[in-house]
């Protein structure tokens, strides 16, 4: 079972979303918000989406909705693709 981590969603906001001239992804971002790191809802909600594509599993767009940060985001992935594996 494949586990996303925070390069992940790294990656996928970057493709997603880009990168704003001030926003340092480089830095420990797990707990910052995405608003703290330039990003809207609908940054979040298409990199929530984005890798729940790439993984063959989807994430209700309520539940991405409460996610504030980019932990947050890769705890809900994990969640899916854990009880994908187990259906």
């Amino acid at each position: 079972m494949p586990v996303i981590t925070l390069d992940d969603v790294k990656r996928a906001l970057v493709e997603g979303a880009g990168v704003d001239a001030g926003v340092d992804l480089e830095r420990g971002i797990a707990t910052l918000t995405f608003e703290e790191l330039g990003y809207d809802s609908l940054a979040v909600l298409e990199t929530g989406l984005r890798l729940g594509r790439e993984n063959g599993v989807e994430i209700d767009d309520e539940q991405l909705a409460d996610i504030e940060t980019p932990q947050d985001l890769a705890d809900a992935v994990n969640l899916a693709l854990a009880e994908a594996a187990v259906a």
